[in-house]
């Protein structure tokens, strides 16, 4: 299979998007990764910062979250796989609903979270294919996506593709 184009939504205030595209690379996998802004500034200021500044605090959040569906919508429309990853300090209105965009678009939907969110989550893990708990699995995921491949064993031949 060659490249495969991967979004990576949900929580930032982790590496866990750094750990994921650093372990693709050190696997060799041909994956092209894409993400939400992860500035809070940038993100909650891009509508007013292009469209103009709002005296209510409502305007100006309606227009930076536009403009960010704009981003993920098509991000996500791009994707062949979309990784979601919950964390457990915040709300995570953005990752619930780009979950549910790319379960209902058919996407190859991989959700990750801590076990101790098994539960809050259960109807976001029912719509996954794949729920992880580390960064490491997912690369493992994409390995064997991409090449059949398992980890601790050979690598299997494969019919020309």
């Amino acid at each position: 299979m060659s490249e495969l184009t991967v979004y990576l939504a949900g929580e930032i205030h982790s590496d866990w998007r750094e750990r994921i595209v650093a372990g693709a690379r050190e696997a060799g996998l041909d994956i092209a990764f894409s993400a939400p802004v992860t500035s809070h500034d940038n993100s909650d200021d891009c509508g007013v910062a292009i469209l103009g500044d709002e005296a209510d605090g409502f305007w100006k959040d309606h227009k930076g979250a536009k403009l960010n569906a704009i981003r993920t919508r098509t991000l996500i429309d791009k994707a062949d796989v979309v990784v979601v990853r919950f964390g457990d300090k915040y709300k995570q209105w953005n990752a619930a609903f780009d979950a549910g965009y790319a379960a209902a678009l058919g996407k190859a939907l991989i959700v990750m979270h801590d076990p101790a969110l098994t539960h809050p989550l259960k109807e976001v893990d029912g719509a996954a294919l794949a729920v992880a708990e580390t960064p490491g699995q997912i690369v493992e995921i994409l390995r064997y996506v991409l090449t059949g491949d398992l980890p601790g064993r050979p690598a299997i031949g494969r019919a020309a593709e």
